[in-house]
C-alpha cells in the first residue's frame, strides 16, 4: 500500500507540476488561438472520453463516426457516464442535460469546417490517420488546430500529408480520458509556438496536467513503459509467475502490476486469431480464449466480481515456455523483480532526456505520476533514481548487461551523472 508522501516529496511534486507548464523557448506573449468549437473524429472509448472533458468545460463538441450505430453508441455511453456521476451525487441531473446539449454527432467530416480544434481519436493505424488528416486539411478552416490522440505514432509523418504542418500537434489523452489527469502534448518538428501554447493552456482549462514531449516511438510514458514490460515477461521465463511480478510492483506502490494491467486492457489488443502462431505467451492465452477480465480469464482467473486469483492454466503455459526456451527455472526475489522492471525504465528515461524528448527530469516524473500510477510517496522514476543513487543503478544495470545482454547497457547520460556523483534533477 502506498504511504503518504513526506513534505519534501509533496513539495517536489507541486513544483514539478508547476514547472511542466513552462516551455522555455515559447515567450509568454505568444498569442493563443481561441477555442470555441471542437470536433472529435471517432466516438469510441477515447473519443467519447475526450469529448466529456470539453463538455465539462462548457465547450461545444461535434463527434464524428462513419456509421450511425457507432455514433449512437458513443453518445449513449457518454450519457450513461454522466448519469452514473449524477447517481453518485457528483453532478446534478440538470448538469447531465446541460453537458449533453453541448454534444452533437455527424457521419461526415465536412461537419468540422467551423471547428477551432479537431482531435483525431481513431485506432492506431498510420494509413488511416494519414487519410483522415489529408481530408481534414481540405475541410478545416484556416487557423484551426489539427491534433492526433495517437499514443506513439510519428506525428511528423501524419503532419506531412497536410499543407499546414505548423497546425498539427499530438494531444495524447490517457484512458479513461474523462478521468485521467495527464495529457502528453506532443510537439512535432513544424508545430507553431501558438499551437503549442494554446494546447498547453487548453489542457489546464480542462483540468488536466499537460507535459510537453517530443516525437519518438511511444513519446515519453509508453517509451519508458516498454522496457518494463519486456523485463516483466522475461522474468516469467526465468522463474517468476505473473502474480509474483505484480505483487512486487504493487508492494512498491503501483495500483496494479503489468499483468493485471494487461488483463484489464484486454490481451487481444492488436492480436488476431488468423495470424496467431502461438509464438508468445499472449498468443497462447488468447488462442485459449483467455482475453483478460472481459472473458473472466487472462493471466489470472476472475470471478463474477472481477476478483482475480492465480491461474493454473497460465502457470502451465509459463512453465512450458521456459522449457521451450531451454531455461532452468530459479527463485526470483522481489528485489530482483523491482530492479529488473524499474532500472531499465529509468535508463530509458535517461535516453529521453539525452534526446531532449522531455524538457526536464521532473516532467518525466509528472508523466509517470499522473499517467501510469507511479506511487506519489516515491516522487516519480527520476526522483526515485536520485534517491537510490545513480551509481548504484548504473552498477546494477552493468551487472544485468553482463548476465542478460546489451539491453541493460547504461545510457550515456546516466553513466556520466553517476561518475560525477550527480542526480537527474541536477540536469
Amino acid at each position: 500500500m502506498t504511504a503518504s508522501p513526506n513534505p519534501a516529496v509533496t513539495e517536489y511534486i507541486t513544483r514539478a507540476q508547476s514547472q511542466a507548464r513552462i516551455v522555455p523557448d515559447i515567450p509568454g506573449h505568444v498569442p493563443l488561438i481561441p477555442i470555441a468549437r471542437v470536433g472529435i473524429v471517432g466516438a469510441g472509448t477515447m473519443g467519447g472520453g475526450i469529448a466529456m472533458n470539453f463538455a465539462n468545460a462548457g465547450i461545444p463538441v461535434k463527434l464524428i463516426e462513419t456509421q450511425a450505430p457507432a455514433l449512437e453508441r458513443g453518445l449513449a455511453t457518454v450519457r450513461r457516464n454522466y448519469e452514473n456521476s449524477a447517481r453518485k451525487g457528483r453532478i446534478t441531473a440538470e448538469d447531465v442535460e446541460a453537458r449533453m446539449s453541448l454534444l452533437s454527432g455527424s457521419l461526415s467530416l465536412d461537419a468540422l469546417g467551423d471547428c477551432d480544434l479537431v482531435i483525431e481519436a481513431v485506432y492506431e493505424d498510420m494509413a488511416v490517420k494519414k487519410q483522415i488528416f489529408t481530408r481534414l486539411d481540405g475541410i478545416a478552416k484556416n487557423g484551426a488546430i489539427l491534433a492526433t490522440n495517437t499514443s506513439g505514432l510519428n506525428i511528423d509523418e501524419i503532419a506531412s500529408v497536410t499543407r499546414r504542418p505548423e497546425a498539427v500537434i499530438g494531444l495524447h489523452f490517457f484512458s479513461p480520458a474523462n478521468v485521467m489527469k495527464l495529457v502528453e502534448v506532443v510537439r512535432a518538428d513544424k508545430t507553431s509556438q501558438s499551437v503549442i501554447a494554446t494546447c498547453m493552456d487548453l489542457a489546464h482549462r480542462l483540468g488536466k496536467i499537460a507535459v510537453l514531449v517530443g516525437v519518438c516511438p511511444g513519446f515519453v510514458g509508453n517509451r519508458m513503459l516498454y522496457p518494463r514490460q519486456v523485463q516483466a515477461e522475461q522474468l516469467l521465463f526465468e522463474g517468476a509467475m505473473p502474480w509474483d511480478v505484480d505483487r512486487a510492483l504493487c508492494e512498491f506502490g503501483f495500483p496494479m502490476g503489468p499483468f493485471q494491467m494487461a488483463d484489464l486492457a484486454g490481451l487481444d489488443i492488436g492480436w488476431t486469431r488468423e495470424t496467431s502462431r502461438g509464438e508468445t505467451l499472449r498468443d497462447v492465452l488468447c488462442e485459449q480464449g483467455r482475453l483478460g477480465q472481459k472473458t473472466r480469464a487472462g493471466f489470472y482467473d476472475y470471478d463474477e466480481n472481477r476478483k482475480h486469483t492465480p491461474s493454473p492454466i497460465t502457470e502451465k503455459a509459463v512453465r512450458d515456455f521456459s522449457s521451450r526456451q531451454g531455461k532452468t527455472r530459479r527463485v526470483v526475489s522481489d528485489s530482483e523483480i523491482l530492479e529488473r522492471c524499474l532500472y531499465p525504465l529509468i535508463n530509458e528515461g535517461a535516453r529521453v532526456l539525452e534526446e531532449r524528448k522531455a524538457l526536464r527530469a521532473s516532467d518525466i516524473d509528472v508523466v509517470w505520476l499522473y499517467g501510469y500510477g507511479w506511487p506519489k510517496d516515491r516522487g516519480g522514476p527520476m526522483y526515485y533514481a536520485d534517491s537510490v543513487g545513480l551509481e548504484k543503478i548504473t552498477a546494477r544495470l552493468q551487472d544485468f548487461a553482463r548476465s542478460h545482454g546489451t539491453a541493460f547497457e547504461p545510457a550515456s547520460l546516466l553513466a556520466t551523472l553517476a561518475s560525477q556523483g550527480r542526480g537527474f534533477l541536477s540536469v
